[in-house]
């Protein structure tokens, strides 16, 4: 339960960022308990994430602004673990670097600006450019089916793929309505996030870096490649007994054989 102070702190903040919020960030505190924030970030231009919709939450402590939240983001995105505790200098991972005069703003424009890096911290992975573009072009479809789950049960604690896009919906009802909509209209299937018909331009299966199935993948390859090679070399040994047949019968036909006289120059 927020203390007197937090639930104050947090309800003037709300207010502020619901009046100003920053480029590319909204936010707001869930209804069942101030402490629970929703966020999403829309993906900047000039950035693999554009156009992306990434969710995520800010869990704050009872005695905030003295404390910091922990922060995730559950949307895939190439960048940090779905549903993963980040390690920043704004969230909990730092409690005694936390400034009491930080924001919801300010600790948002952070990890936007984080986001955007290449640095590496707790809780971030390295996804290549393509990958990241793809997860952008998925967004909206993950958030609103939790990965393609046919299970509506929502989740409770970090919200994974399995609720069926229930929390989602739940916290942000009309941006759902809005995805639904761009599904709808562009054809995507609600299992796969594909579009119904078209070709998978993205990375096979849409596989995060690190995966079991990723490695599983490059194994397959490996084997394709090894199988391959193993078959070049069976033709050239082939090749190789054609052409000393040949040779051969050319010596025969021209009489180079060694038992026949040959022709003084």
């Amino acid at each position: 339960m927020a203390s007197k102070a937090a639930h104050k702190r947090l309800t003037r903040e709300y207010a502020t960022i619901s009046k100003n919020p920053p480029p590319y960030i909204t936010a707001h505190p869930s209804d069942a308990n101030i402490l629970e924030w929703h966020y999403i970030i829309t993906g900047p231009e000039d950035t693999p994430y554009h156009g992306g919709q990434y969710w995520g939450t800010l869990i704050f402590p009872s005695n905030y602004p003295f404390a910091p939240p922990a922060i995730r983001m559950h949307t895939p995105s190439g960048r940090f673990q779905p549903s993963t505790r980040l390690c920043l200098s704004i969230s909990d991972f730092h409690p005694k670097s936390f400034n009491p005069a930080w924001e919801v703003s300010t600790i948002l424009i952070g990890l936007l600006s984080f986001m955007t890096s290449e640095e590496m911290t707790t809780g971030s992975v390295s996804g290549s450019e393509r990958e990241r573009k793809y997860l952008a072009r998925k967004s909206r479809w993950w958030n609103s089916t939790g990965g393609g789950s046919q299970n509506r049960a929502a989740l409770k604690g970090n919200v994974k793929a399995g609720d069926g896009g229930a929390k989602f919906r739940a916290e942000w009802p009309e941006v759902d309505g809005e995805n639904q909509r761009w599904m709808t209209e562009h054809k995507i299937d609600p299992v796969t996030g594909d579009p119904i018909g078209g070709s998978n331009c993205g990375p096979q299966l849409g596989i995060a870096p690190g995966s079991g199935q990723r490695q599983a993948v490059v194994d397959a390859v490996v084997q394709q490649r090894d199988a391959a090679g193993r078959g070049w070399m069976s033709s050239r040994v082939w090749i190789f007994v054609g052409i000393v047949l040949l040779y051969t019968g050319v010596a025969r036909w021209l009489g180079w054989d060694s038992d026949r006289p040959r022709t003084a120059l």
